[in-house]
């Protein structure tokens, strides 16, 4: 049987897996076991020492334990979960209440969870020691929200109100519980397209930017614990030109929010961003080497395929994903509106997918908090 490269395998459209940012597993808590460390995952997700990564209902659950009449578990529609575990997700919803008070709590624990993530952070980058790396990492604070889906996924213990009331109450504590949570940020195409008008609006904000760009993903065996992700654009002669290199963001701070009352819910995320400079003449050499071997191909997944022997140099670095985005963003002086439709693909399972994303960069927050600790108006 001919080779046949893996950008060119092309499964069928009901059985692509979970692309790297809209459909990943985590716990409910992070604890701290050196100065940071990865989830069991092919994505990599990197959450810091004291990271806390929760989730909450809005409406929350009433302090009685009894909610069946309020609360239920329905299945959602996602055929990547239930290709992975047998069974649909699980979403929570609720028949009525009020959530505006408990909105303002929600907001004002996670302003001081906010403050204190920010300030381990910067006085980690204070005490790192400095040692002779192979390329400087430039690193930023940023605060994003994203809208979405909390999934509660079938295997290992069975999700109920009961498991969903322990895991809420549990809070910075929640590692320790058996209930499988991911955030799918797939948005319908009629709620992304709402979105673009009522957000814009309603916040004031001016159109930015709409560009598109390459993501060629590259695994280091040096870097075992961090993907390089080398962030492209396409030139006149077909060929990919450079514009950053980054490392995996690494989590500070999750808060996951089912917004029961709503068509989507909210994620709240505080992260720092590794931009690489300086980068050691033979890592950049076999970035380089990669990069511009890359053949622009629309009718494959991700938008790039590889020559024969090209998708790697020597045994050291090889390519292990891609994503095509075109993105629309909007800001004012405080905040960045993104709207993205991603092609993605995943080398090392050969499976990808497309989706919609919304995020929005609270970029004034992520500033100050990058300076110094602020008191900032929940």
């Amino acid at each position: 049987m001919a080779y046949l490269p893996p950008h060119k395998r092309h499964s069928s459209g009901s059985d692509p897996a979970p692309p790297t940012s809209s459909l990943r597993s985590l716990s409910l808590s992070s604890s701290p076991r050196g100065r940071h460390h990865l989830r069991p995952s092919n994505n990599k997700i990197i959450h810091a020492v004291g990271c806390v990564s929760r989730w909450s209902p809005l409406p929350p659950f009433s302090s009685d334990s009894d909610d069946a009449d309020s609360f239920r578990l329905e299945p959602f529609a996602c055929d990547r979960v239930e290709r992975n575990t047998g069974a649909k997700p699980l979403v929570i919803s609720f028949s009525s209440g009020s959530a505006e008070a408990a909105a303002a709590a929600i907001a004002e624990r996670f302003l001081q969870e906010l403050l204190a993530a920010a300030e381990r952070q910067r006085a980690m980058a204070h005490d790192a020691p400095n040692k002779d790396e192979a390329a400087e990492e430039v690193v930023k604070l940023c605060l994003v929200a994203r809208v979405g889906k909390v999934l509660f996924q079938p295997g290992g213990s069975q999700v109920s109100l009961v498991s969903l009331r322990n895991a809420a109450k549990a809070g910075n504590e929640g590692s320790k519980s058996q209930v499988r949570k991911s955030f799918y940020t797939n948005v319908p195409r009629e709620c992304f397209e709402d979105m673009e008008q009522s957000a814009v609006k309603l916040m004031g904000l001016a159109f930015d930017s709409s560009k598109e760009h390459y993501h060629v993903k590259i695994f280091d065996k040096h870097l075992s614990d961090s993907t390089m992700s080398c962030k492209c654009t396409a030139q006149k002669d077909g060929k990919l030109a450079i514009h950053k290199v980054e490392l995996n963001q690494i989590r500070q701070l999750v808060e996951d929010i089912s917004c029961l009352s709503k068509d989507l819910d909210l994620r709240l995320m505080l992260s720092t961003k590794r931009i690489l400079k300086n980068i050691d003449p033979q890592v950049e050499n076999a970035i380089q080497s990669l990069v511009f071997s890359a053949i622009l191909d629309p009718n494959v997944k991700g938008g790039l395929r590889w020559p024969l022997g090209k998708e790697s140099v020597g045994q050291r670095f090889s390519i292990v994903g891609v994503w095509h985005t075109n993105y629309k963003a909007f800001k004012n002086k405080t905040l960045r509106f993104k709207l993205r439709h991603a092609d993605r693909f995943d080398h090392r399972s050969s499976t990808g997918e497309v989706s919609n994303e919304v995020t929005f960069k609270l970029t004034g927050i992520s500033n100050l908090l990058q300076v110094s600790k602020q008191q900032i108006d929940s």
